[in-house]
């Protein structure tokens, strides 16, 4: 484990509090608000929604980021998407980003009601796959008013298209066509069949994208179980609801979100650079790419001293001042 990487961290100078709310769907969903100790609840304040790495939880990378934040002087509020972590929904680890997106306006809900929160003020920070999240919420709803991603992922474009789309339109046919023989199954037997991402032990001729998640998820590094799961069912995915992503267009209509600011962080050496790159040249002003430097995909989840938290933190307090 490096040893600059502190995904487990737990700041002296903020208090946690484990809040709930319902979405639209009228399912709970669980976060850590997360406030300065000094913050001076006379005053109403601005406030930010992290999202989590898509398969991951609350507890891994987000709350990182959270209590950093809240160091400078930034509410945050750190949510367990649908099926994921201790928010609500069944089948467990499903794949549903219309349900993820809505999260995110449900979080809005909850801070614009707070006495101490400036419901004008609220901005959001998607890590990976929850980048794309965000940005689909920010589309339709125009109470989050700055939007920052970081290692961003594509959930649709991956799905259909692979990295840097080494997918061909054959194997995409191929996957839709186990996925829908795969629905037969789960049907019969009433079990859902989960995709082997992540197994517990790396085979060594694994890819090295796997491995960089793999030393991540798999290891003391960032291994967090939510209760009643087992470390293999932790990232793992049905592929029936997998395929879903296919229908994942997080950038279609994206200039729609100016002229509310976007910034989208990524590592130079990041495997999944072409997302922040893709949503930087679609996306109208005001927009910011911003390289770190020698810095791949999973350094951004937990490395701190790679981690761009200046920036960010200089980047919500520009634009959600009074």
């Amino acid at each position: 484990m490096p040893v600059d990487a502190d995904n487990f961290y737990q700041s002296d100078s903020v208090t946690v509090e484990r809040v709930s709310f319902d979405n639209q769907y009228q399912m709970e969903v669980v976060g850590n608000l997360v406030v300065p100790n000094n913050l001076d609840r006379s005053v109403s304040s601005p406030a930010i929604i992290v999202g989590h790495p898509m398969g991951a939880v609350k507890e891994q990378s987000s709350m990182l980021y959270a209590q950093k934040l809240a160091e400078q002087g930034l509410v945050t509020l750190a949510i367990d998407l649908p099926f994921w972590g201790e928010s609500e929904g069944q089948p467990r680890n499903l794949v549903a980003p219309e349900l993820y997106a809505d999260a995110f306006s449900a979080a809005v809900n909850y801070l614009g009601t707070q006495s101490f929160i400036d419901p004008g003020r609220i901005g959001v920070l998607g890590i990976c796959g929850s980048g794309g999240f965000a940005i689909s919420a920010a589309k339709i709803d125009p109470r989050l008013k700055a939007i920052a991603t970081v290692s961003m992922y594509d959930m649709g474009a991956v799905t259909r298209n692979g990295l840097e789309h080494s997918q061909t339109l054959e194997q995409r046919a191929a996957l839709l066509e186990d996925a829908a023989e795969q629905r037969y199954s789960e049907f019969t037997s009433g079990e859902s069949q989960f995709l082997g991402y992540l197994p517990a032990q790396l085979d060594e001729n694994a890819d090295p994208v796997t491995r960089e998640f793999w030393e991540f998820y798999r290891t003391e590094r960032g291994i967090h179980i939510p209760e009643g799961q087992t470390l293999q069912l932790t990232q793992n995915r049905m592929l029936t609801s997998e395929v879903r992503f296919m229908n994942f267009y997080p950038f279609n209509n994206i200039e729609t979100i100016s002229p509310r600011p976007l910034l989208f962080v990524t590592g130079d050496q990041a495997h999944s650079r072409e997302f922040s790159e893709a949503a930087y040249a679609q996306a109208g002003e005001p927009k910011e790419l911003y390289w770190v430097e020698g810095a791949g995909h999973v350094d951004l989840y937990d490395r701190v001293d790679l981690i761009p938290f200046d920036k960010l933190t200089s980047f919500f307090q520009d634009n959600l001042e009074e």
